[in-house]
């Protein structure tokens, strides 16, 4: 099967080639942990999660990296404004990171490195960079010579000329040049660490670095992924600093998806339009919200408006419903679910090989649901080629991470649906209402 996914580096849609046969390798950037996340942060959780679980059901080893910043200005800042210890903080917004992004249906990443665990690393990393000339010291402070790198810009398609004069603006005396970032900044308040250049801690942009760095020990991975926003200066910046060190741009493919806005406004504190995740779950639910972010294919904006939530409330009741029912009427007639075979999903698996297209995948899903609730109501029914459908839109369900699920029906439970059917049957409808009603406690009908 040939697989397409966009790459920012290049601003192509190319063939997916993957730098080991039968393997993946990816990394997202994660969240800085020092409050709930708001719905922009789940965005790339529920994309990368997809492509990582699309990447599993096709048959490929997946290591699926996403990272935790629990050092950072914002997080000392709260710290000290809560009377509490960094780690004291970033240890509860981890948590709480980690419960959001299963209530939204998304699997937890192979590996979740925090930044504190690797400071030793990235201080020789950091102290090559200086051998090498890449880095320079200035009073405690290491910063990177941007004008090492020969193609700086290139994925992010910044204009240098303009660049630096925007910089110039805020122009950090310091620095040989305004578009040289940190590396190691000295600190005397917050947490610090020992290091050749006295006590600082890392600069953002190392970090990722030396994590992709440690845990892939090719120091090239294939997938390197995040939100728009992290092209400039964050993803530019650590390509930056893998040529100087490895002469590679980290990894083969990088991947950026758009932004949430609401109302067709983006997201922002100056608008005061943030909404954290954790509201809009119990607002909404998982797999709600989930629909109305898959909507969108991923490089688009998703619009959370009482439309788009509509229409999403609209075909996920739709979904359940012919997950539900099929179930039921499979159960039934002792067909066992579990030897179905997903013989109609072929055109599924296509949309999300063609860029992770999600929003043609679940056009695909409604799809199934329509010849489901036709076989349902059918008194003529294949019910193999139904058990066949319905594992099928079982497979769709959990590659998208859609959490909708039937309830395994006992011996007496067959029994009373039989009842159901045959007072149904004889227009005896008491008895019928009795019989839905013990279904429909157990959440079968």
């Amino acid at each position: 099967m040939e697989i397409k996914v966009y790459n920012s580096l290049t601003n192509k849609v190319e063939k997916f080639v993957p730098l080991q046969e039968g393997k993946v390798s990816m990394y997202v950037c994660g969240p800085t942990v020092y409050n709930y996340p708001h719905i922009g942060n789940m965005r790339p959780v529920v994309v990368f999660d997809v492509l990582r679980r699309f990447f599993s059901y096709i048959g490929y080893e997946v290591t699926y990296v996403s990272n935790f910043t629990d050092v950072d200005d914002k997080i000392i800042k709260e710290a000290i404004k809560e009377g509490k210890s960094e780690k004291e903080l970033t240890e509860f917004f981890i948590n709480e990171f980690k419960k959001t992004t299963l209530a939204i249906g998304s699997l937890l990443p192979n590996v979740t490195p925090k930044v504190t665990e690797y400071v030793n690393h990235i201080i020789k990393y950091v102290d090559n960079l200086v051998k090498i000339g890449a880095a320079y010291v200035v009073d405690g402070d290491v910063y990177f010579r941007v004008n090492k790198i020969k193609d700086y810009g290139a994925l992010s398609g910044i204009n240098l000329d303009d660049l630096i004069v925007g910089a110039r603006i805020e122009e950090n005396s310091q620095k040989e040049s305004p578009l040289d970032f940190a590396l190691w900044k000295k600190t005397n308040v917050g947490i610090s660490w020992p290091s050749p250049w006295g006590n600082g801690r890392p600069g953002w942009h190392t970090e990722c670095c030396v994590m992709i760095d440690t845990i892939f020990p090719s120091h090239y991975i294939d997938i390197h992924g995040g939100g728009y926003d992290l092209k400039f200066p964050h993803h530019e910046n650590e390509i930056a600093q893998s040529m100087a060190t490895h002469s590679n741009r980290i990894a083969k493919y990088w991947m950026h998806n758009a932004f949430i806005n609401f109302g067709n406004e983006k997201m922002s504190k100056s608008l005061g339009n943030i909404v954290l995740a954790k509201d809009m779950l119990e607002k909404y639910g998982g797999p709600l919200t989930r629909m109305v972010i898959l909507s969108a294919h991923y490089r688009q904006p998703v619009n959370f408006t009482d439309e788009t939530v509509l229409s999403a409330d609209t075909e996920t009741k739709k979904i359940m419903m012919a997950v539900k029912q099929a179930a039921l009427l499979l159960q039934a007639n002792n067909i066992y679910i579990n030897e179905g075979k997903a013989t109609y999903i072929n055109k599924f698996i296509e949309s999300l090989a063609d860029d992770l297209n999600t929003s043609n995948a679940l056009t695909e899903v409604y799809n199934i649901v329509k010849m489901i609730n036709a076989d349902v109501r059918n008194p003529q029914v294949d019910l193999n080629d139904l058990n066949n459908k319905f594992k099928s839109l079982n497979d769709m369900l959990m590659i998208l991470g859609l959490d909708i699920r039937y309830v395994e029906m006992s011996e007496e439970d067959k029994k009373t649906y039989q009842n159901y059917s045959i007072s149904k049957k004889n227009k005896d409808f008491e008895q019928s209402d009795k019989y839905r009603k013990i279904l429909s406690d157990k959440g079968i009908m």
